[in-house]
């Protein structure tokens, strides 16, 4: 982990052993293992094989001090699940009180090790030594995800057991703390998956609608039964940023059963769950939305699991399919789109149909795509009925149904910004059917939301914004918002919470909340889109730096999937939380596309690329 050893240092990296299929193997497969060198060496463990587990050695009896808290720290990069060899390098007393679970701390380059001058010398029974690092991030109890800056530094202490001899840490930070490499390693991001609270009877109908799964990310041990990690980590509910906008179907106490150890599914891909009793509470819809958390969850770990079985008390409570679990709620990334919309070289909104290899686009039915009034931006709703659009001088909100015949009438919203990057951003529709955009006039700058595109807005409260927004984009969930925010010339992706309070006879109050920096490292976030249940892809550049495209998490930590192909210019990107549908963006006067695997391809002339949403 690069840290700065001290003591004999005469085994640095050999103190952790890997199991694979060929039994007891060294680091690297069955080869040589180096006596010397600096601990990265544990890193040549092949990331991309599941059979291979990385253990720690446990300490020898003349190990010194430095040693000690070296072995300690290299063990805490071991697949061991509970840890267990770590604990050996502990008294009796720090390793029953020691909690690992508690976080994780990451950092740039692994935690350095110095000594701490000021207390006694090895010598004697007690010694100091100080970690030291540049943090990265932290994942708290509920495994949660932070980005994190600023130094670390925690001290540990050894002892020296008068008998024995030997040196053992009775003092220590609790969690565990580890290298930026050495996490990507361990952990690995899994979305859990629970229900928006918000759900609402459709006016028109009187019916209530199909639940909206949201995906609450958690890092989970990658090596260490991940699944049944996994599920145990959905029991036990969301995250502290989505509880007050979530709700779970699992009965409050629902856990698994005592017997179940570890859950694999059988060979017909179907995953049976015991649970306590608490789960007997649960009625037959209930049960159905509880195996639809899980598959949804689960589906997103490993697609090998195609069902789930419920049981509580010995007996079945509901089993689900795969196919049979988007009847029972909405996934956005389960939901493809018809069309890709963007607006040609004469102003109008025109579609392709999503996922072609085409290019010939067509106006869209109704007044947006008659061209009476020329476009400069436009969103269209998540059920493709209506869009709102921007006129070219960002000044007037327009929206209009996608049925011919139809009049666009005035303007539902008009700026008095003076310039026109001080006017209305581009517009962006939620799951709900309500239309958001934000009002950059220095003069009054305001987040608002229009129901249903129509009536008064509704001013959004954003407590503890500190800048100017300059783009919005509601996630498919309906409960996250992501915004672009300007202050000093710097533009940072932001993602909040959205609250609302129904109020008799009046408009509800909106609020977004706890909104977080999911791109820390970039000076200036040119656009951005979702692009995932839990993941956006953004164009911006670092300091100093190029502009370049890249996913994020809603988190702030980057995600495994490879990054696109480089491209030059872009001022607009389009994504979709269908993954397979591919990126679209506006770059050099031209609507280009990135099917997967290939490289950019042009479409055609326009501007202002999006899918629904």
């Amino acid at each position: 982990m690069g840290a700065d050893r001290e003591g004999s240092g005469r085994r640095g990296p050999a103190r952790v052993m890997a199991y694979a299929a060929c039994g007891f193997v060294l680091l690297a497969g069955c080869a040589s293992m180096p006596d010397s060198g600096d601990l990265r060496g544990v890193e040549s463990t092949p990331r991309q094989d599941p059979q291979v587990r990385v253990f720690a050695m446990p300490p020898q009896e003349d190990d010194p001090p430095a040693d000690i808290v070296q072995g300690f720290l290299e063990a805490l990069t071991s697949d061991d699940p509970h840890y267990e060899t770590a604990r050996k390098y502990l008294t009796g007393d720090a390793a029953k009180n020691w909690r690992p679970d508690r976080s994780a701390t990451v950092l740039a380059d692994g935690p350095g090790t110095v000594s701490d001058h000021s207390g006694n010398r090895e010598d004697a029974n007690d010694y100091s030594v100080n970690l030291t690092g540049t943090k990265v991030a932290t994942v708290d109890a509920q495994q949660s995800y932070s980005p994190a800056r600023g130094s670390y530094r925690e001290s540990v202490h050894l002892t020296r057991n008068p008998k024995t001899k030997q040196w053992r840490i009775d003092v220590l930070p609790q969690g565990v703390v580890m290298g930026k490499s050495d996490f990507q390693r361990n952990y690995m991001s899994v979305n859990r998956y629970y229900f928006a609270s918000n759900t609402v009877t459709r006016a028109d109908t009187g019916t209530v609608r199909e639940p909206s799964a949201v995906a609450d990310p958690v890092y989970v041990r990658r090596r260490v039964d991940p699944l049944t990690q996994v599920v145990r980590s959905l029991l036990s509910g969301p995250t502290r940023l989505l509880d007050p906008v979530v709700r779970s179907s699992f009965p409050t106490g629902t856990a698994l059963a005592e017997e179940a150890d570890s859950l694999t599914p059988d060979d017909r891909n179907k995953l049976t769950v015991p649970l306590n009793d608490k789960a007997a509470a649960a009625g037959s819809d209930e049960c159905d939305e509880m195996a639809a958390q899980l598959l949804f969850t689960l589906q997103n770990l490993t697609p090998a699991v195609e069902e789930v079985e419920l049981r509580s008390g010995g007996e079945q409570m509901c089993s689900l399919s795969e196919d049979r679990a988007e009847t029972v709620a909405t996934r956005g990334s389960a939901q493809r789109p018809d069309y890709l919309y963007f607006i040609d070289d004469q102003d109008r909104l025109v579609r392709i149909a999503a996922g072609s290899n085409g290019t010939r686009a067509e106006p869209v039915p109704g007044p947006l795509g008659e061209g009476h009034r020329a476009m400069r931006s436009v969103a269209v709703s998540r059920d493709e009925h209506s869009a709102a659009g921007i006129g070219l001088d960002s000044k007037s909100l327009y929206v209009g149904s996608l049925v011919s015949g139809g009049s666009l009438g005035d303007p539902v919203l008009t700026s008095g910004g003076k310039a026109e990057t001080d006017r209305l951003t581009p517009p962006s529709w939620d799951t709900q059917g309500d239309l958001w955009i934000a009002d950059r006039d220095p003069a009054n700058p305001r987040l608002l939301l229009l129901k249903e595109g129509a009536g008064d807005p509704v001013e959004v409260g954003t407590p503890g914004l500190d800048g100017r927004v300059q783009a919005v984009r509601v996630a498919a969930d309906g409960v996250r918002i992501a915004l672009v925010v300007e202050k000093d010339g710097k533009r940072s992706l932001l993602i909040g919470r959205i609250e609302r309070e129904e109020r008799a006879g009046g408009q509800p109050a909106v609020t977004v909340l706890e909104l977080r920096s999911a791109t820390p490292e970039l000076e200036e976030v040119t656009a951005m889109s979702w692009a995932g249940d839990a993941r956006l892809v953004v164009v911006g550049r670092e300091r100093g730096g190029v502009q370049q495209i890249g996913y994020v998490q809603v988190d702030g930590s980057t995600p495994e999937a490879s990054v696109p192909a480089a491209l030059t210019g872009v001022k607009e990107i389009a994504a979709t939380e269908d993954e397979r549908l591919p990126l679209v963006a506006y770059s050099e006067k031209l609507i280009v596309r990135l099917p997967s695997g290939l490289q950019w391809q042009k479409v055609t002339e326009g501007s202002a690329p999006v899918y629904p949403g």
